[in-house]
């Protein structure tokens, strides 16, 4: 049933072949602040306790939501730091749904994410809310996250969202801290109802470091794994700088010999026929835009590299004109393993740990052993 005073929401959105990523990306990330209460050990935003003093303003955070409600992306993510920490969160919330914006909601789960706030973002006509869950337990959680009871405050939220009827989706930033727990996690969410799993595969960027990355032997492992999950798990599954899962996805659906493959996920889509195979996938700047806090143009939150400015340039000028979004969008023009990749249009690799681990966004992506001699 529709919550009082909720608006009319479209029941579906377009997929990524209904998407000309040259023209506008499917996803938005809005970095509406940096401000949080959390010390996480991985934060690509090194979040911090107050907001940054030339964050957006919202006259300013208003132009931003006009503007994007021109170029249309299907997905606009608010996001932090904490979004809950600016006081005008629920203004800009309801301004963009009420141009037609789908809208998702990334709080941190603290203090500040209460049922009643939570009830609020559904009222508005919020399509999605994010929660992290980094560990199977409060020891594994608390620990990554930097602050004693955010276990039991990420378990409380799930139990509201659940009852409030909002569709949540999960995150989980994988590393050595949690890889070994995986399966006592999917158990644990099978109990909320979310919608999906995402599983972030740790970029070291901000406070990440390349020690707390698992090793490609690892996530070979951990893709094939979460490829069966999906087919068994009440949720959907996918994950965040790790496009190697769709190849695994895509392998392992043609292992099944069912015919022409045909598949959608979470930011990509696979259609196969005797003629040849059509495949569309989101990557850093490719169908993926950030935002950050002091206005930065980017190709994602993992890959902090501003090509514009939202106070001096048009968002659609920089995402469709500029050098950097138009070569991440060119599978031609990644180098080494990546470039010979025959997966270079649906996956591609992580351009964020690209960056990262080389200095290059068009490098190798070094978590993929794909044409390493023990893989076929």
């Amino acid at each position: 049933m529709q919550a009082p005073g909720r608006p009319e929401r479209p029941s579906t959105r377009p997929q990524p072949f209904e998407v000309d990523f040259a023209e506008r990306p499917f996803t938005v990330a809005w970095e509406l602040t940096r401000a949080c209460a959390l010390a996480c050990v991985h934060c690509r935003a090194e979040a911090q306790p107050r907001p940054h003093p030339e964050e957006l303003t919202t006259a300013e955070a208003y132009e931003v939501v006009d503007q994007l409600a021109d170029l249309k992306p299907p997905v606009l993510v608010l996001t932090g730091g904490d979004p809950l920490m600016r006081a005008d969160l629920f203004d800009i919330a309801s301004r963009a749904i009420s141009r037609g914006l789908r809208v998702a909601v990334s709080p941190t789960t603290t203090a500040l994410v209460t049922r009643e706030r939570l009830e609020r973002l559904r009222d508005l006509g919020v399509t999605m809310v994010h929660v992290s869950l980094d560990g199977a337990d409060a020891a594994t959680h608390d620990g990554f996250r930097g602050v004693p009871g955010t276990y039991q405050r990420v378990i409380q939220a799930l139990r509201d969202l659940r009852d409030l009827g909002i569709p949540v989706q999960v995150g989980t930033t994988l590393g050595r801290h949690n890889l070994h727990q995986l399966e006592q996690m999917s158990e644990l969410l099978h109990g909320y109802g979310i919608r999906m799993w995402s599983v972030f595969y740790l970029v070291p960027t901000g406070r990440g470091s390349a020690g707390q990355m698992i090793t490609p032997a690892e996530a070979e492992d951990s893709w094939e794994w979460l490829a069966a999950l999906s087919e068994r798990a009440p949720f959907a599954v996918r994950t965040t700088a790790a496009p190697q899962f769709r190849r695994t996805m895509l392998l392992r659906a043609r292992a099944g010999g069912t015919g022409p493959v045909r598949l959608t996920g979470a930011g990509y889509q696979i259609a196969e026929a005797p003629g040849g195979v059509r495949t569309q996938g989101v990557n850093d700047g490719k169908g993926f835009l950030f935002i950050d806090h002091r206005g930065g143009l980017c190709p994602s939150g993992f890959l902090q590299l501003p090509a514009g400015n939202v106070r001096s340039d048009r968002i659609a000028n920089i995402y469709r004109e500029s050098p950097m979004f138009r070569s991440l969008r060119d599978p031609s023009a990644l180098t080494g393993r990546c470039g010979r990749c025959t997966f270079a249009e649906l996956c591609g690799g992580s351009r964020a740990r690209a960056f990262a681990t080389s200095g290059s966004y068009l490098g190798d992506d070094p978590l993929c052993m794909l044409d390493m001699p023990s893989l076929p």
